[in-house]
């Protein structure tokens, strides 16, 4: 018998096919990798420790007995949140995911069905969108303000009898744009009145320009009606291909995602769940230094693109993602992304792959490269405008 693959019309991840363009690249320089937001450091020397530990435990490969989570990680965890949120989150609100891509998909596994929809702030999350078509639920895609920011009425205008979510990254992926309490109060307002969720993708919440709290919801008492948070410990601990992260909503929901875990991994990986736990407890001075690294990153990034090299515009910048937009007329994103990297052995994802439509857009990841390597790039993005004004036929003008 032979077997159909799945006939969803599903794009390919594109950090794969970014990867593959690296094969052709003309290798006149050191290669600027800026597509994948992965620390390029190793974990806390904490975290390594009591990983070993942990490894060397005759128990430390077993199952974790409750689904949600290793208890003292989920009540550490609830305990910062409550404090850096100045509101009230408990440990039986929090349930443990091998990543935070795995949270987004169980959640969704248990809010929606096929044919529902769910609102995509745009530019999505690329894995977002993915899930969601592979699984039948229907993106229904919502544009931003020029700041790159959802508004309360751009959303309920798009609210119909079948949404069952809406989907806001903050500290956005790709744009970096942080979307302010106040904005995230109004847009819980709609989704509390419409009975929606609103589903808050914190991944890179430790990487903010603030210490304020990014929302004031988890002080409202009646929180747990409207509002999922998702969580990573992948960037903040630098623990990516430990798999951990975590969904933050009500016990209900919890119970939910039980059954469903229970079907694909019976539990998030122990040894994650471990190194998170070592993470919060012992590495904080650790995570505070490496997030305000990212912050001078951040600052040094913005200060050369607001000179526009090669024209290339910064959009916004926040998190650990630039969002720039490209000044050429005639070729397709897609063809500037691959003259970057075989010519300029610069590696980026276009903005298609976060977008239904080419808007001449791309993102680079600024956690793996240093200040000298941003200043290279705004050199390679200066010399490929140069030679594009020259080949179209006048001289760039010079500053």
């Amino acid at each position: 018998m032979r077997f159909n693959p799945l006939t969803v019309q599903v794009a390919d991840s594109p950090i794969g096919l970014a990867q593959g363009l690296t094969a052709h690249r003309a290798k006149r320089r050191d290669l600027l990798d800026l597509a994948q937001a992965a620390p390029p450091y190793p974990p806390a020397p904490e975290v390594v420790e009591h990983v070993m530990a942990t490894a060397r435990d005759p128990r430390g490969g077993e199952y974790v007995v409750d689904v949600a989570g290793l208890p003292r990680l989920r009540e550490v965890f609830a305990a910062e949140l409550s404090t850096d949120y100045r509101g009230h989150v408990g440990a039986e609100h929090v349930f443990v995911t091998a990543g935070c891509n795995q949270a987004f998909c169980l959640v969704m596994s248990a809010l929606a069905a096929q044919g529902d929809q769910v609102l995509l702030t745009l530019p999505y999350y690329f894995n977002h969108d993915m899930w969601l078509r592979m699984t039948g639920i229907e993106p229904v895609y919502l544009e931003p303000g020029p700041d790159q920011i959802p508004t309360p009425e751009a959303a309920e205008a798009l609210i119909t009898p079948r949404t069952r979510a809406l989907v806001v990254v903050t500290p956005g992926n790709p744009s970096g744009a942080v979307v302010p309490p106040d904005r995230i109060a109004a847009l819980a307002e709609v989704a509390a009145r419409h009975g929606i969720a609103l589903i808050l993708d914190e991944t890179y919440r430790s990487f903010r320009d603030t210490d304020e709290p990014a929302h004031a919801l988890f002080a409202d008492p009646g929180w747990t009606d409207t509002v999922i948070s998702l969580h990573s410990f992948s960037k903040d601990l630098a623990i990516p291909g430990y798999r951990v992260g975590a969904v933050v909503a009500s016990p209900e929901l919890g119970r939910q995602l039980a059954k469903l875990l229970d079907c694909v991994a019976i539990c998030a990986p122990r040894i994650g769940q471990e190194a998170a736990w070592a993470g919060l407890t012992r590495a904080t001075t650790w995570r505070r230094e490496r997030a305000e690294d990212i912050a001078d990153r951040r600052r040094r990034f913005s200060a050369l693109m607001a000179e526009k090299p090669g024209g290339f515009e910064l959009l916004s910048v926040g998190g650990m993602f630039g969002w720039l937009r490209h000044p050429f007329v005639g070729p397709s994103t897609e063809d500037v992304v691959r003259e970057l990297v075989i010519s300029y052995d610069t590696l980026v994802i276009p903005g298609t792959a976060f977008l239904p439509d080419d808007q001449g857009t791309f993102r680079i990841s600024l956690s793996n490269i240093d200040v000298t390597g941003l200043t290279d790039f705004a050199r390679r993005l200066t010399a490929l405008g140069e030679e594009r004004a020259r080949s179209a036929g006048f001289e760039p003008a010079t500053s």
